[in-house]
């Protein structure tokens, strides 16, 4: 599925349209260069799930977790990760194997060392906007893209 995001609020909007279909547990990748529009993807859906804080890049604390009505979701920044071991040292293996929902920024600074993806989101600037591709690697990744484009407007 290839999507053009018109704006910011188009990316929000994507992100909790994501969230409305999202199951309980699995791992998303978010591609993209800097300023792609990751964060402000991942922003869209923990408000699509009902998050009102603030929600910030955790590229200095490598994860941000988030309680969200009863479910575990996990934001991980791996931006800064100079080795995939660091993930092993840092504890943070032990959060992605957990049942939680995983969104992964910069998934190819951990390669080797993550679990599969169910989606992987692919962001590229375009003009004002976005274009994401979305694609899924697992069943469950593929059912989640399904609903997605049922409850499409």
């Amino acid at each position: 599925m290839i999507l053009e995001l018109a704006d910011e609020a188009a990316t929000e909007a994507f992100g909790a349209r994501l969230a409305a279909a999202c199951p309980h547990e699995g791992v998303v990748f978010l591609e993209g260069d800097l300023g792609a529009g990751k964060t402000t993807l991942v922003r869209g859906f923990l408000r699509g799930l009902g998050h009102g804080g603030a929600v910030k890049s955790p590229t200095y604390t490598l994860v941000e977790p988030y309680d969200i009505a009863g479910r575990r979701i996990l934001h991980f920044d791996l931006y800064r990760l100079e080795d995939p071991e660091e993930l092993e040292y840092l504890g943070v293996r032990e959060e992605l194997g957990g049942q939680a929902l995983n969104l992964v920024e910069w998934p190819r600074q951990g390669r080797g060392w993550l679990p599969a993806p169910d989606l992987c989101l692919s962001l590229t600037a375009s003009g004002a906007g976005r274009r994401v591709v979305v694609s899924a690697q697992s069943p469950a990744g593929a059912e989640w893209v399904r609903q997605v484009m049922e409850n499409s407007p």
